[in-house]
């Protein structure tokens, strides 16, 4: 299934976007838990295209640059509202090395051990406050009461990517407490 098709009919349902706009979305909002990649994104626009799904108008940016303009057409959106509807099976856990190394660290002396589990905390509390701080930014920002409203949507998938640091950051700290106990 073309899952990054739908992420591009879904932002661009909200309003009619470039290519570079898209690409910006994904190197924002939607990084905490989907990517996608430049060289992905104007393929899969050209694809839309070719089935009807969205369509563009090519408009000037300044004095000559011209750029296409992508909106959603209304098979489009009944696709994305069909896709919206259907219950998906639980993906495969994504991939993550910290884990992995953990998952073999009795292979590490106690030094490397805690140099990791240090190194990890400081990258997710860095993270952690970069989400914070959007999530400050947001709710200055945006209408997020509603639902319907594409506010709520951001609110509660930041809210969940902090959730998930706070957890994650409890998760290293419990183990260098073990890691501390022993001898």
């Amino acid at each position: 299934m073309r899952t990054l098709k739908y992420a591009i009919l879904g932002l661009v349902n909200r309003s009619p976007l470039t290519g570079y706009d898209i690409t910006k979305a994904f190197n924002s909002g939607l990084i905490e838990f989907w990517y996608a990649k430049h060289s992905q994104i104007y393929p899969e626009l050209k694809k839309l295209t070719e089935e009807g799904l969205i369509s563009y108008e090519v408009v000037i940016q300044g004095e000559k640059l011209e750029k296409k303009l992508y909106s959603i057409t209304e098979k489009g959106r009944l696709s994305l509202q069909n896709w919206l509807k259907k219950d998906d099976p639980l993906e495969q856990t994504p991939k993550d090395i910290f884990r992995l190394k953990a998952y073999f660290c009795d292979e590490m002396d106690k030094e490397t051990l805690n140099s990791q589990f240090q190194s990890a905390i400081a990258k997710h509390t860095e993270r952690l406050s970069y989400l914070e701080s959007a999530m400050e930014n947001l709710l200055k920002d945006k209408e997020i009461s509603k639902v319907s409203s594409p506010g709520f949507g951001d609110y509660i998938v930041l809210n969940g990517a902090i959730m998930r640091e706070k957890n994650y950051i409890d998760w290293l700290n419990d183990c260098l407490d073990k890691i501390s106990k022993e001898n």
